[in-house]
């Protein structure tokens, strides 16, 4: 392969160097978009719906959108994204897999391909691999989300949880709600118990493979529609890809229900 590389040069360079030329779009927007106040930023997503809604496309809006999101990241969580991290995140966005490093900022990357493919208003979801992780990103990056307009969730086992913003918190019902979710919700500051239904209608959504798997399998055992939790699949990211389509994607998931009639006649 080394021998081919010299001959025929580095495919992975030659996409690199076109993810660059992307980056440059979105760090020339930056000292546009820093000079925004708070509410002319948030007003940022509302323009993008709206230029979508007449016949842009995600790439068309894609160095804007990113420059968005990291212009709000800085705000909000004071972590700004480095062309690294920008680079995976229109990887992602490309449906594509994306090698980090540990320490590279994983977790940040997701952010901006998650916000530009949830101006859809189709709901996007994040796969990771257990539901500690799935609560602590969705309650850290949510900040992000929610600053710009979108609604954020999580599903853990046998439970949910949505993103409240500060008005929520101003009313109180971060409090009550959160003094009824058990002693798993410690780790966790802005995430108040919510339905499975209400969890899928959110725009961001945080979950482990095998949530997302049992409630895909749950919903083709409800009696009607109205029962379903989940609306139609539209874009997700894996988190560690490797494991949980490889490793965990040996293990099946099974589900079953008891029967609703008599064994009498298998006897007879």
């Amino acid at each position: 392969m080394s021998f081919l590389n010299k001959i025929l040069g580095d495919p992975n360079k030659k996409v690199l160097a076109e993810l660059e030329t992307v980056v440059a779009k979105i760090n020339a927007l930056e000292p546009q978009l820093s000079a925004l106040s708070d509410e002319e930023l948030k007003k940022q997503t509302q323009k993008f719906k709206d230029e979508l809604a007449v016949g842009k496309t995600l790439d068309d809006i894609l160095p804007e959108a990113y420059a968005t999101a990291r212009e709000a990241s800085k705000r909000v969580i004071g972590q700004r994204h480095f062309d690294v991290q920008l680079i995976g995140g229109i990887t992602l966005h490309r449906g594509h897999i994306a090698e980090m490093r540990t320490g590279e900022g994983k977790t940040l990357s997701a952010v901006c391909p998650l916000y530009l493919n949830a101006l859809t208003g189709k709901g996007v979801h994040l796969v990771t691999v257990n539901d500690y992780l799935a609560r602590i990103h969705a309650d850290w990056m949510g900040k992000i989300y929610d600053f710009l307009g979108l609604s954020v969730s999580c599903i853990q086992h046998e439970k949910s949880y949505r993103f409240v913003g500060n008005s929520s918190k101003a009313e109180g019902l971060l409090d009550e709600a959160s003094a009824k979710a058990g002693d798993e919700m410690l780790d966790v500051q802005n995430l108040t118990p919510c339905t499975r239904r209400e969890a899928y209608a959110c725009d961001v959504l945080y979950g482990t493979n095998n949530e997302f798997g049992f409630d895909y399998l749950r919903d083709n055992m409800v009696m009607s529609v109205e029962d379903m939790a989940q609306r139609p699949l539209y874009y997700s990211i894996v988190d560690e890809v490797d494991s949980i389509l490889i490793d965990e994607a040996r293990t099946p998931l099974i589900i079953s229900a008891p029967d609703m009639e008599s064994t009498d006649k298998y006897y007879q």
